[in-house]
């Protein structure tokens, strides 16, 4: 099964996470991959060694990826993630991977759509797949089995409230 959380709303992360939480509760392998992400900082990446069952790996840098204008290092370790993905996938050692941000990632220009097709048809059966991020691509969108858009009604960062610790990273 193929999952994917998208939208301009805060949250596809956490919901994925919840997931997360959920299947590690019942004893599953559970894989967190971040894309454009390289902040240890990150709650889940603080607590993610605590949790039984669960590995998250982080490929990004601490800082913004430039839309149209990544660097060379922002590439590489985009590449780097997906190539650690999908031999992931292809070990059918998780029971539910996540991917999270890939949507972005692919929006960004730092990794193909057509190999992250390919690598969706290896999927095994017993294996939940979850991709977050905003622009999620229709072609995922169509291979997907659940499609869950968030969006954006109301935001703290309307009010210049900036991102809390604990909440939003």
């Amino acid at each position: 099964m193929i999952h994917v959380y998208t939208g301009d709303g805060k949250g596809k992360t956490t919901a994925a996470l919840g997931q997360a939480l959920r299947a590690c509760g019942h004893g599953w392998k559970v894989i967190m991959i971040q894309f454009m992400k390289g902040d240890i900082e990150y709650g889940e990446a603080k607590i993610s060694k605590k949790i039984p069952n669960f590995e998250l790996h982080q490929f990004g840098l601490p800082t913004f990826v430039e839309k149209g204008n990544p660097g060379r290092e922002d590439l590489q370790l985009a590449k780097n993630g997906f190539e650690f993905a999908r031999k992931i996938i292809e070990g059918s050692e998780y029971n539910m991977v996540i991917l999270d941000e890939l949507n972005v990632a692919i929006d960004f220009g730092l990794i193909g759509l057509k190999e992250i097709l390919q690598m969706l048809d290896c999927v095994p059966d017993d294996m939940i797949l979850i991709i977050t991020g905003r622009y999620a691509h229709l072609k995922i969108i169509e291979q997907a089995d659940l499609v869950s858009e968030i969006r954006e009604i109301k935001h703290p960062y309307q009010k210049g409230i900036l991102a809390k610790e604990g909440i939003d990273y």
